[in-house]
């Protein structure tokens, strides 16, 4: 059999790429040829169009807003997107996420946990069969 020669050449370290793209390459796509590079799901979102509310969070990116805080956990995080503060609603309270390249093609949701990691306590007196006995002595 005759082995396959990958012609990706090795990347640098340090230098992000997104299937193939780098950084700037990214940033001066239009929406149409990002969708093109993300999965399925995202790129129907994109190809069908974004609701009012998602084009008004768009519109802030932009012109640079420096304070945005959104319910919107299921925008897709686009290039523009990247190195600002953006604080996304859990359902609670608002969470400050610095948007970072690796994040791109992702949705805000999937970077603030809904529901908290339950650490439970010890058990009461009388919550166990062994705790009921308390000696006299």
């Amino acid at each position: 059999m005759a082995k396959k020669i990958s012609s990706k050449l090795p990347k640098r370290k340090g230098e992000y790429t997104y299937r193939g793209k780098s950084l700037d390459d990214l940033q001066k796509l239009s929406l149409e040829e990002f969708a093109l590079l993300v999965p399925s799901r995202q790129r129907r979102t994109i190809q069908r169009g974004f609701s009012e509310e998602h084009k008004k969070l768009m519109h802030k990116v932009k012109i640079k807003d420096p304070n945005i805080r959104t319910h919107l956990r299921d925008m897709i995080v686009l290039p523009e997107m990247i190195g600002m503060k953006i604080a996304i609603h859990s359902g609670k309270e608002f969470t400050p996420i610095e948007i970072m390249p690796e994040m791109v093609g992702h949705y805000f949701g999937e970077f603030v946990l809904t529901r908290r990691k339950v650490s439970h306590g010890a058990a009461g007196i009388g919550a166990t069969r062994s705790s009921k006995f308390i000696p006299l002595k």
